[in-house]
């Protein structure tokens, strides 16, 4: 089985949608898809609630997650890691063991623009419409993600 881990700072906003959406487009018993954060801030939580509005609005739920911080266990059991930005991909490279953990980090959004790094928008502090944005975002990727596994 497949372990695809998405990651992003506080894991409450594009990292739970990534996780919901990829999970939407695979066979469940053949990928494990999770999300976790780079801080602390919300261990426990739900998704934000307009991460879980725009989720469902697209037939998602992703009331069952829980917020989590990365840590350095995940690279023994994920066989990939997407970061959502820039600032969130070396905060987990940094704590990237050897050569075979940074190999499995990965810029989400070089699925749609390769070699680009482009970070997704945090949409923590935009209204209604960046989250929208951030969901389409990340659907083209996890579309593109899913077609791989």
């Amino acid at each position: 089985m497949k372990k695809v881990l998405m990651v992003c700072l506080g894991n409450i906003c594009r990292s739970p949608l990534a996780e919901g959406i990829l999970q939407s487009k695979i066979k469940k018993d053949a990928v494990f898809v999770d999300s976790a954060g780079t801080a602390a801030y919300h261990i426990g939580n739900l998704p934000d609630k307009r991460s879980i509005e725009v989720a469902h609005k697209y037939g998602i739920d992703i009331t069952h997650q829980r917020a989590r911080k990365f840590t350095v266990k995940d690279f023994d059991t994920f066989d990939v890691i997407y970061a959502m930005d820039e600032s969130n991909y070396q905060n987990i490279l940094i704590l990237a063991r050897d050569e075979v953990d940074t190999k499995k980090v990965k810029m989400i959004l070089n699925e749609t623009h390769p070699h680009k790094n482009v970070s997704v928008p945090d949409p923590y502090y935009d209204g209604r419409q960046g989250f929208e944005n951030v969901f389409k975002m990340l659907g083209e990727a996890c579309e593109i993600i899913a077609s791989k596994l």
